[in-house]
Parts: C-alpha cells; sequence; structure tokens
C-alpha cells in the first residue's frame, strides 16, 4: 500500500495524466480458500455478510495487505480473533500501554476490540467464531482516553493518533466517536490534511441519537471524510441507533450487531461505532482488489455502488447518503474514475475558513528619486508681551491716533463755540425788538 501511494503522488507531482484501468472489474489472484462456516451459530447471526454482500466479495479478495487503523480505546491482547492481525500500536492519551493494547476507559473499555473484530477479526481456524469484513487486513491499534480521567486534551490526543496512524502504514483510519459538535479543533485540519495528502481513506461514525447526537458532528463533519449512518436488519434507518445529517455517505447495519470483547467473549451492541467498521472493512476489500487505486477513488467506488435505500426520498439522503453499502460492487464492478474525493476538499474548506497568511511586505521594483535639501526654517523670534507698544505700534498706530483724536476734539470745541455765538446774537436781537 505504501508503494501504491508513492506511486501515486509521483506522478501527479509530474503532472502526468495517466490513464486508470479501474473502469473494469477487478481480477487479482484468486484469495486464499479459508474455512467459513456460515450454519455457525455465531456466524449465522452476522447477517451483514450476506446482507451487504461480503461474502460475495471474499471470492476477490479478504483485505490482505491493507492496514486498518483503529483510532479507540484500544484492542485488546487476548483475544484469539486478534492473533497475528495487530501489527504495531501505541498509546496517545498517557494513561495506557506503548502499544496502544491496554483497553481504556471506565465505561465502555471493550469499545475498541469491538470495533477491530468488526473490521478485520480472524475467527476460528475451523470457519467459526465471530469474522471481521477483511479477515485477512492488518490492523493498528492506537489508544484514546475518553473523559475527564483522560490526562491528554482528547482533540490533542486524536490529532497526534491520525498522524502516527498515517506516519505508521495506515492505509484506512477507522473512527468510531463524535463530538456533537459541527466544529472541530484547527489542530485537526493538519492532522486530516496529513491523512488526506498521504492518500489514507478516514471512516466515521455519524453518531446515535440514542447517546444524543440529533444530527452529525465532528470529525463526521469534516469534509473528505466517508461518514458512515446506521440502519437495521431491514435497512431502514435506525431510530435510535444512528442519526442524520448532509455529510452522511453510505449506510451500514448498526443494530443487532456483534463484537468481541477484552476478554474474548462475544456480545451484542448497537450504534454506528459498528457500523463504521463494517466500512472500514469494506473500504480494505477495495484497496486489497484494486491495490494501485488513490483514496478518492476507492471512496467514489464506495459510493457509487451502494444500493438505493427503500425509505430515502434522494440521493444523497439526509439518513442514508448515497444509499446502503454493497461490498461485492464496490470490489468488482465497473465505476468510472474520478479525479478528487467527492465527498469533499478539506484543503478547500480550510483555505476560506481558517484565517488566511498575512500577504508579504511589497519590495520596491525601482530605485528611490533623489530630491534637494528642504531649506531651514527662519529663527523663531523672541516672544513679546502684546500689551507693550512697539517701535512700529507706536509709528503706525498710537501717534496717528492721537493726532486725529486731538484734531478732531479742536474742531469739535470750535463748532460748538460757533453755535452759541449764533444763538446769542439771535437772543439779542429778539430782546431789541
Amino acid at each position: 500500500m505504501r508503494a501504491r501511494r508513492l506511486h501515486t503522488r509521483f506522478f501527479a507531482a509530474l503532472g502526468v495524466l495517466t490513464v486508470s484501468f479501474t473502469l473494469f472489474a477487478a481480477t487479482p489472484s484468486p484469495a486464499p480458500t479459508i474455512p467459513d462456516k456460515p450454519s455457525d451459530p455465531t456466524r449465522a447471526q452476522e447477517y451483514w455478510l450476506d446482507g451487504a454482500r461480503i461474502r460475495e466479495a471474499w471470492k476477490t479478495t479478504r483485505g490482505a495487505g491493507v492496514t486498518i487503523a483503529v483510532i479507540d480505546t484500544g484492542i485488546a491482547r487476548g483475544p484469539a480473533a486478534f492473533a497475528g492481525a495487530v501489527t504495531d500500536g501505541t498509546d496517545v492519551s498517557g494513561n495506557g500501554s506503548a502499544d496502544g493494547r491496554t483497553p481504556l476507559g471506565p465505561i465502555d473499555s471493550d469499545h475498541g476490540s469491538r470495533v477491530a473484530s468488526l473490521a478485520a477479526g480472524r475467527g476460528a481456524p475451523d470457519g467459526t467464531g465471530m469474522i471481521g469484513v477483511a479477515p485477512e487486513a492488518n490492523l493498528l491499534s492506537i489508544s484514546l482516553g475518553f473523559g475527564a480521567s483522560a490526562t491528554v486534551p482528547f482533540t490533542t490526543q486524536v490529532a497526534e493518533a491520525i498522524i502516527w496512524a498515517v506516519d505508521n502504514g495506515a492505509d484506512v483510519i477507522n473512527l468510531s466517536f463524535t463530538m456533537n459538535t459541527l466544529g472541530w479543533d484547527p489542530s485537526w485540519d493538519k492532522a486530516f490534511l496529513h491523512a488526506f495528502e498521504n492518500d489514507v481513506v478516514v471512516v466515521v461514525a455519524a453518531g446515535n441519537r440514542g447517546s444524543g447526537t440529533t444530527v452529525v458532528g465532528a470529525p463526521a463533519t469534516i469534509p473528505g471524510v466517508l461518514t458512515v449512518g446506521g440502519v437495521d436488519q431491514h435497512g431502514t434507518a435506525s431510530q435510535s441507533a444512528s442519526t442524520q445529517g448532509i455529510t452522511i455517505a453510505v449506510s451500514a447495519p448498526s443494530e443487532g450487531l456483534l463484537g468481541v470483547t477484552a476478554a474474548g467473549t462475544v456480545e451484542r451492541w448497537n450504534g454506528t461505532s459498528g457500523a463504521a467498521p463494517i466500512v472500514s472493512g469494506i473500504v480494505a476489500l477495495v484497496r486489497a482488489a484494486h491495490p494501485d487505486m488513490d483514496a478518492a477513488n476507492v471512496i467514489n467506488r464506495v459510493i457509487s455502488t451502494a444500493r438505493p435505500a427503500p425509505a430515502a426520498t434522494s440521493v444523497p439522503d439526509p439518513l442514508y447518503g448515497f444509499g446502503l453499502v454493497d461490498a461485492a460492487a464496490a470490489v468488482s464492478a465497473e465505476v468510472p474514475t474520478v479525479e478528487e474525493n467527492p465527498l469533499g476538499s478539506l484543503a478547500e474548506w480550510v483555505h476560506l475558513h481558517r484565517r488566511a497568511p498575512s500577504e508579504p511586505v511589497p519590495v520596491p521594483t525601482s530605485a528611490p528619486v533623489a530630491l534637494p535639501p528642504v531649506p531651514q526654517a527662519d529663527q523663531p523670534t523672541k516672544a513679546d508681551s502684546p500689551l507693550i507698544p512697539t517701535l512700529e505700534t507706536l509709528t503706525y498706530g498710537t501717534l496717528p491716533l492721537l493726532a486725529l483724536t486731538a484734531a478732531g476734539i479742536l474742531i469739535a470745541l470750535g463748532v460748538t463755540a460757533a453755535a452759541r455765538r449764533i444763538r446769542l446774537a439771535r437772543d439779542r436781537r429778539t430782546s431789541a425788538q
């Protein structure tokens, strides 16, 4: 699988237009014969093996050479179902063992083991006991710490787990949990982009109404992931063991499931936490049958070959996505190739919704123009009081004003005296008559 990724990135980097031969049914070497007894009581309860046409797909491949990373509570060491299946692992919680094989969590530490058994449980050598969808695929066990007991923030754990899985050979990553929020921590951008850029398919559970999830939440809302909704044995959307949302890509069984516990026993359980690893196993079958196919076309095969859900009102449908997953068709049907992930681009989303990097400072393209020096300003004069007269104010203001005032007074006195003489003369003439 790693060679296939390098091959894809090599030709993409050169910009060479390659012709894909995945338009036709896969014709790999015949899969080795592994005993499978459908009449076994445990196998008989795995209705999805025939309902999702997984047994039909086994005629082509059982997932050999593909690695599924289960990022969960840890895959237990003891059960025979995992003997030879788990090739590596790690713990990102700070509470588990270095190999990721110690089940974590005070509530449901068996969760990771059940998930792994549905994806790639080996089954017994005689063809009895629970078997996974891709029983020849390898598993990576990455243990997470859920809840307040975790010493590392959950978002940090998830980001670290995804990067570790990619760097350690995962072809498929299974995430059977939800945050119950539409958004996600920005640290997940880098982690999921790392997966997509390295040609890894990420399969995510849509969440369950019974657990309080009414609509899909992160990581099922991240563009490019393969989100799985849940249906019952009749192909009807589960009322408690699934949810709804426009990001659901396909549906798979989520009721009446079986899973291997950490103690090695088989128990019943419900939820899209089980529907997701069924699809992860089918993705592994497709990747094994088409080792040169990139992740975008693997995803396209899974959603394009899904069977219409009887109760769906649209395609895609908020309850069923593109329909009920069909393993045999996904492995062998003729499907046109695509150039990009049909479920969206996280890189484009990040570009649109995260803060863009600042623009670089522009560099001048011409030499600066030399300008003549600016003349120096006049030295300021000593400030004088506006109440003390200067020579200029005396010469051009005060003295002319005094002269005009004195002349005006003399003229006024002369006029007054003349008026008095005229009045006295008039009074004398009047008295003489």
